[in-house]
């Protein structure tokens, strides 16, 4: 099986541009649960956080249908990690996981990366310098 092309942030990979997710996270509400009656702490909690994500500003821009991906993945997620999950349980939810780019190998594969915060980088470093220049006199 061939390997997929090595990432290169700057040209892409076969004429395809990267996506820059936002290194914050998508911003604003998340979207309505999509399944009726399936909603409980714990999955609230977890749609939440997985709405607030880099990746979820992609799904955004994917429409609807994402919305139930993962309400499934955030069902399934709840199940492996509880007691009692079966190994199908870990499978599905990690193959979701790809689906959806929450893995570093499947950000890959979809090209997407986490675009650098430049500003905060270029402040962070004006104010290292200032801590390490001090007043002789």
């Amino acid at each position: 099986m061939p390997y997929p092309p090595k990432f290169d942030p700057q040209r892409g990979s076969r004429g395809r541009g990267v996506t820059n997710l936002p290194q914050g996270g998508r911003k604003g509400e998340p979207p309505p649960w999509p399944v009726p009656g399936l909603l409980n702490d714990d999955t609230r909690l977890l749609w939440g956080q997985l709405w607030s994500s880099p990746q979820a500003a992609a799904w955004e821009r994917m429409g609807v249908a994402t919305c139930r991906e993962v309400a499934r993945y955030c069902r399934l997620l709840i199940v492996a990690e509880g007691e009692g999950a079966r190994a199908a349980d870990h499978a599905q939810a990690t193959a979701l996981a790809d689906r959806l780019g929450l893995t570093p190998k499947a950000m890959r594969l979809l090209l997407w990366q986490i675009a650098s915060d430049e500003v905060a980088e270029k402040r962070q470093e004006a104010t290292g310098a200032r801590k390490r220049i001090r007043a002789v006199g």
